[in-house]
């Protein structure tokens, strides 16, 4: 697990360098220069294409990690496989704009009375989508080659400091219009799969020349199936992130989504070590699983989970404690604060999707994986079932709610049948220890600002400013009696090894 702690913590410190470029655009920029409508309207267009995205790539991420171990060959540039990866997600792309153009009518139908602005820039969504899509593909190359850190930092810093220009140049500057922003948002798209192809090509470890031998009636059937199987399991697992966006939009209107996408934003954050660390280890047990050992593969996914459990937490518990000064913070705060409660019912949402998401992988990549297609089914199903249900009632917090309840069903059968099927656990003892150090951190912060935050708002200074000196100096002593407590109790040997290291600790 050394090595993939290490790439992971590579691959983190990008992504996070990524929320940094984010956070500055979202707090100081969107929300400054962009009407809500229009933050919802970019969020929209970019969702949309996600989803487009997911459905054209006919599981081909998925299946380049769990094939690739099957043609992995360095001296022959590992058969060819890259070829397949280009085609077979073209195909796809072009069967399902054929799809899009047969529901064009039902697409209006739905935006037309509450979201009207999206459907003058409908049209965006497939260049869009096409740049995605083959990005996500030549990630995935890179992925099980073992170089995730420049992928990533394409995805994660690129992308971003190419929306934030846009941003600026449209409500900063004034030199675009907003055809000009959407367009500056697909030429942003286009740059990071092209920059990502030519890594591809710089490692020189690919073939454009695929050999046809490698492919046995038994794999070549074993790929159809499992690619019929991702393309519907596409269809409903790559529908949940993105189903309340669409909810809102139909339902409540652009503004709301802006709102919503603000929300949904800082909630993002809990999940930025989950990107990395999921993203090095999947090829790691796909070849565990082909090779039937798992006791490695049940290995790597409890450690997975723990590191994931307990940063995840942290991260969202930090966030929540100092919610209210980072929306006094947000320019136009006020308008945007109604999705507090948004923040925290995602945040827990993404925990536990963060935490158990290893079990997914486990099973798809294990000859059980049609039972993952059932149950996101089923909770696709679910999570629009309570849309309808819970968006009327209680708005924004209802489409937050219904991804939270479908998400804690779907674990739960998921988490039963890798056991059943398997005999694979997630859990370890050292997860319970990560709940008490949570539960104690919540009682110090408490403690906290019963006892010492009064203090800190009668310093002499302007009340913003007070309270945030108390949240920060607040936040560095919880975040140094976690480390502590992680350090002392021993959660985890490789963090432990982190901390020993950073600080020239003997062990």
């Amino acid at each position: 697990m050394g090595i993939v702690i290490k790439q992971s913590i590579k691959g983190t410190v990008v992504n996070y360098i990524g929320v940094v470029i984010g956070f500055i655009t979202t707090f100081f920029v969107v929300t400054a220069y962009l009407t809500q409508e229009e933050v919802g309207l970019t969020r929209i267009l970019i969702d949309a294409a996600v989803l487009f995205a997911s459905f054209a790539q006919l599981g081909t991420g998925a299946s380049i990690i769990r094939f690739f171990p099957f043609f992995k060959n360095e001296e022959k540039k590992h058969h060819g496989f890259f070829f397949w990866t280009l085609i077979v997600p073209l195909v796809g792309f072009l069967v399902f704009l054929v799809v899009a153009k047969l529901f064009h009518g039902t697409i209006i139908q739905a935006f037309s009375k509450k979201s009207e602005l999206f459907l003058s820039y409908y049209k965006f969504v497939f260049p869009l989508s096409l740049f995605m899509l083959y990005q996500s593909v030549f990630e995935a190359n890179a992925n099980v080659l073992m170089r995730i850190v420049v992928p990533k930092f394409v995805r994660e810093v690129g992308i971003r400091i190419g929306l934030l220009l846009g941003y600026l140049l449209y409500g900063y500057w004034h030199i675009l219009n907003l055809d000009g922003l959407v367009t500056v948002v697909c030429i942003t798209y286009f740059l990071a799969a092209v920059i990502d192809f030519l890594y591809l090509l710089s490692l020189g470890k690919i073939s454009f020349k695929p050999e046809l031998g490698i492919l046995s009636k038994p794999l070549l059937k074993d790929i159809l199936f499992y690619t019929v199987f991702l393309l519907l399991n596409a269809i409903t697992v790559n529908v949940m992130p993105l189903l309340n966006t669409f909810f809102v939009s139909a339902s409540m209107g652009l503004a709301f989504t802006g709102t919503y996408a603000i929300a949904n934003y800082i909630a993002t954050v809990v999940e930025v070590p989950n990107r990395s660390l999921n993203a090095i280890v999947q090829p790691e047990i796909s070849e565990a699983i082909k090779n039937n050992d798992y006791l490695r593969a049940e290995t790597l996914c409890k450690s997975v989970s723990l590191h994931l459990m307990l940063s995840s937490t942290l991260i969202l518990f930090f966030i929540w404690i100092n919610i209210d000064v980072l929306f006094s913070l947000l320019p136009n705060g006020e308008k945007y604060d109604a999705g507090k409660s948004v923040v925290l019912i995602l945040g827990i949402a993404k925990i536990i999707n963060s935490t158990l998401f290893v079990s997914s992988s486990a099973l798809n990549y294990s000859k059980h994986y049609f039972w993952s297609l059932i149950f996101t089914i089923l909770l696709t199903l679910s999570a629009i079932l309570l849309n309808v249900l819970l968006i009327p009632r209680i708005g924004m917090d209802g489409a937050a709610l219904s991804h939270l309840i479908s998400y804690f069903a779907f674990y739960l059968c998921l988490l039963l049948i890798l056991r059943l099927k398997l005999g694979i656990s997630i859990f370890s003892r050292s997860q319970l220890k990560v709940i008490i150090l949570t539960a104690g951190l919540v009682l110090l912060n408490l403690a906290w600002v019963q006892i010492l935050s009064p203090l800190f708002l009668k310093l002499p200074f302007s009340s913003t400013a007070n309270a945030l000196s108390d949240a920060i100096v607040r936040s560095v002593f919880l975040m140094m009696a976690a480390t502590g407590v992680c350090y002392f109790w021993n959660i985890s040997d490789d963090i432990n090894r982190i901390i020993r290291k950073v600080l020239h600790i003997k062990k």
